[in-house]
């Protein structure tokens, strides 16, 4: 008996020594691949229909597209949902945030893989660029990044907030920043030129920092000089300094915030930029798909009010004399400043958002209008004692386009779209009232809920082209924004009959449902409306990269 159990368990010994590579060969064949999405309905980002494939990941890429007969280590059932190319947020605003908080939840659970930075410049000056980038991949992000640098940082470096032209020395100190900055990576220029001090720079110093970012294969990006009833001139002057820079000209957050011209100044923008484009002009655009604006109360100020600072401002804001040329400029103009409070159609659309002192935060959700009336002061008093109360750190909502025009706009096919929106350094309380823009949360899949599925706007792979391949070719970006064998792997894998964006004005931080997984470079990063925690995110250089 015990030489039967001796040979039974050799006997056993030997098959193990046997069977183990053949048991290590099948394990091997098992995980083929990394990732395997099963019977989805596959948008490559072309604006081709959808096909119904298998899409295979393997080492951070696209694999095999079609009937895929290899396994993957993990496999992803995608029957009746879409797979999509990974989201490009064209005008992201998370340089800064991504430092505090990688995984930018906000971001990724809204099909953001790709987050386009920089209206605001860099949050680094242009020569620690390079170290800022490491910095990123050292500690890791969960989404892509790129950024452009800021033309007015260079302008500030040089001479600061003053309200002058630069002195020939001067602006080749400043071609000299952009530069440095185009060789550690930045992605071009950019500028928002209805905010002081950038407002004070003139188009033909702009053309020559366009010059040097055009030799290394930047873009320029801008917050044009109005939005309103000058939006055409403003169109123009981004295309001359594009023309005359040789750089390609992205036009951000296309607008038509002049309530006047509703329903005519957006066709003329279209057709402005469909004719530079005509003659060979590289110009296009980004837009976010609402109705109302958001940025800092301060803008109401006329431009000049701003030069040397913000305590400059404060003073002047507090001066009695001062204070009423400021209030009749509201109503009269100003020279080179946007004036919001006429492009909005008045105090009773102009929406106070967020109030960083405690004593004023029950006018959050309030429209000036309305606070003025609580005051019993001017609207324009109300707004400054707001600002100086605040110390300039009021934000708000502006109600300035019609939706007529927002849907004038989507069907441009030069079109893409960016959140104007940084990634919430922590997910916000969904139940938290006012004190944002929806279009943090909610932008991307806002498209195709409302003006594919809702509104019928725009066909699906339409739309998908406009979030993916179309921004990834206007920036050349490499490798990304189609699923094409080879290329990095970004994908959002979505219900079309579920998505849909939740956050609203009233709630602005509702993260968005219908979207079941986002991967980035190969690993999936959200599931389920959840974050993994992962950070395979990369950053994106510029093309005048020149690495130490």
């Amino acid at each position: 008996m015990h030489s039967f159990l001796r040979r039974t368990t050799s006997l056993f010994l030997l098959f193990l020594i046997v069977a183990s590579p053949l048991a290590a060969s099948v394990s091997a064949q098992a995980a083929e691949y990394d990732i395997v999405i099963r019977n989805g309905r596959v948008l490559d980002g072309a604006g081709n229909p959808w096909i119904l494939a298998d899409v295979a990941i393997k080492d951070g890429r696209f694999a095999r597209i079609g009937k895929v007969f290899g396994k993957g280590r993990r496999e992803i059932d995608a029957t009746g949902l879409y797979v999509s190319p990974g989201w490009i947020d064209m005008l992201d605003a998370s340089g800064g945030v991504l430092q505090r908080n990688p995984l930018a939840e906000s971001k990724l659970l809204m099909g953001v893989t790709t987050g386009i930075a920089g209206e605001g410049g860099t949050p680094v000056p242009a020569e620690q660029l390079g170290e800022y980038f490491a910095g990123l991949e050292k500690s890791g992000i969960s989404m892509n990044f790129a950024t452009y640098y800021g033309a007015t940082q260079a302008r500030v470096a040089v001479i600061g907030a003053e309200a002058r032209d630069p002195n020939a020395d001067e602006l080749s100190k400043m071609k000299g920043i952009v530069e440095t900055a185009m060789k550690g990576g930045a992605l071009g220029i950019s500028t928002a030129l209805i905010y002081p001090p950038a407002s004070y720079s003139k188009t033909e110093q702009l053309v020559e920092l366009a010059k040097v970012a055009g030799k290394y294969g930047g873009v320029y990006a801008s917050h044009i000089r109005g939005e309103g009833k000058e939006l055409v001139e403003a169109i123009e002057e981004a295309i001359t300094i594009g023309e005359k820079g040789g750089v390609p000209v992205e036009i951000y957050h296309l607008k038509a915030a002049y309530q006047p011209g509703w329903g005519t100044l957006m066709r003329q923008a279209g057709e402005t930029i469909e004719k530079a484009r005509s003659r060979g002009v590289d110009v296009a655009a980004d837009m976010y798909v609402y109705t109302a604006g958001g940025t800092s109360l301060s803008a109401v100020v006329p431009a000049w009010a701003s030069e040397g600072g913000r305590d400059k401002m404060l003073e002047r804001l507090k001066d009695p004399a001062t204070r009423a040329r400021l209030k009749n400029e509201i109503k009269t103009g100003s020279p080179g400043w946007w004036n919001i409070v006429e492009a909005a159609g008045g105090w009773e659309n102009v929406v106070v958002a967020s109030i960083a002192n405690p004593e004023n935060k029950r006018f959050e959700n309030k429209s000036v209008a309305q606070i003025a009336k609580e005051w019993n002061k001017d609207p324009a008093d109300a707004a400054f004692d707001l600002i100086i109360e605040s110390g300039n750190r009021s934000g708000a909502l502006y109600h300035l386009m019609s939706e007529q025009d927002v849907e004038t706009a989507i069907k441009y096919p030069w079109i893409s779209f960016g959140s104007d929106a940084a990634a919430s350094p922590q997910l916000v309380d969904p139940n938290t009232v006012g004190n944002g823009h929806p279009r943090g949360y909610g932008n991307h899949p806002r498209v195709i809920a409302e003006y594919v599925r809702k509104k019928k706007m725009l066909t699906l792979p339409e739309a998908i082209r406009k979030l993916t391949s179309w921004p990834a070719t206007r920036l050349r970006i490499p490798s990304r924004g189609m699923i094409k064998e080879g290329m990095w792997a970004d994908v959002v894998i979505f219900d079309y009959d579920k998505i849909q964006d939740n956050a609203t004005y009233e709630h602005p931080f509702r993260t968005p449902s219908g979207i079941d997984y986002v991967l980035v470079n190969g690993q999936v990063v959200t599931e389920k409306g959840k974050h993994t925690g992962a950070k395979p995110g990369k950053v994106i250089y510029g093309p005048g990269r020149q690495a130490n």
